[in-house]
Protein backbone atom coordinates (compact mmCIF):
# COMPACT_ATOMS: atom_id res chain seq x y z
CA UNK A 1 0.00 0.00 0.00
CA UNK A 2 1.33 3.24 -1.08
CA UNK A 3 0.46 6.61 0.79
CA UNK A 4 -2.01 8.53 -1.09
CA UNK A 5 -3.72 10.32 2.00
CA UNK A 6 -2.46 14.00 2.56
CA UNK A 7 -2.47 15.82 6.02
CA UNK A 8 -5.36 17.93 6.03
CA UNK A 9 -7.04 14.79 3.95
CA UNK A 10 -6.06 12.74 6.64
CA UNK A 11 -7.67 15.31 9.67
CA UNK A 12 -11.18 15.70 7.50
CA UNK A 13 -11.41 11.60 7.19
CA UNK A 14 -10.95 10.92 10.62
CA UNK A 15 -12.68 13.73 12.42
CA UNK A 16 -15.85 13.05 10.00
CA UNK A 17 -15.35 9.32 10.46
CA UNK A 18 -15.70 10.01 14.09
CA UNK A 19 -18.82 12.27 14.02
CA UNK A 20 -20.46 10.19 12.09
CA UNK A 21 -20.02 7.02 14.63
CA UNK A 22 -20.33 8.91 17.22
CA UNK A 23 -23.53 10.26 16.22
CA UNK A 24 -24.59 6.37 15.49
CA UNK A 25 -23.53 5.06 19.37
CA UNK A 26 -25.67 8.05 20.35
CA UNK A 27 -28.55 7.23 18.24
CA UNK A 28 -29.20 10.45 16.34
CA UNK A 29 -28.60 9.05 13.00
CA UNK A 30 -29.39 5.95 11.69
CA UNK A 31 -27.63 2.39 11.29
CA UNK A 32 -25.78 4.29 8.07
CA UNK A 33 -23.72 5.91 10.08
CA UNK A 34 -21.69 3.34 10.21
CA UNK A 35 -20.21 4.19 7.20
CA UNK A 36 -17.98 6.65 9.64
CA UNK A 37 -15.64 3.82 9.83
CA UNK A 38 -14.42 4.04 5.87
CA UNK A 39 -13.13 7.57 6.52
CA UNK A 40 -11.80 6.66 9.87
CA UNK A 41 -9.67 3.99 8.78
CA UNK A 42 -8.54 5.59 5.40
CA UNK A 43 -7.28 8.06 7.60
CA UNK A 44 -5.58 6.35 9.76
CA UNK A 45 -4.15 3.98 7.39
CA UNK A 46 -3.23 7.09 4.60
CA UNK A 47 -4.35 5.33 1.82
CA UNK A 48 -7.45 5.19 0.00
CA UNK A 49 -8.77 2.82 -2.43
CA UNK A 50 -10.46 5.19 -5.00
CA UNK A 51 -7.61 7.27 -4.92
CA UNK A 52 -5.54 4.30 -6.49
CA UNK A 53 -8.72 3.16 -9.04
CA UNK A 54 -8.95 7.54 -10.18
CA UNK A 55 -5.09 7.83 -9.65
CA UNK A 56 -5.37 10.67 -7.41
CA UNK A 57 -3.19 11.24 -4.34
CA UNK A 58 -3.15 14.29 -1.51
CA UNK A 59 0.20 13.91 -0.88
CA UNK A 60 2.95 16.00 -1.39
CA UNK A 61 5.88 14.15 -3.37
Amino acid sequence: MKINVGTMDRALRIIVGLILIGLTLSGTIGVWGWIGVVPLLTGIFRFCPAYTLVGVSSCKR
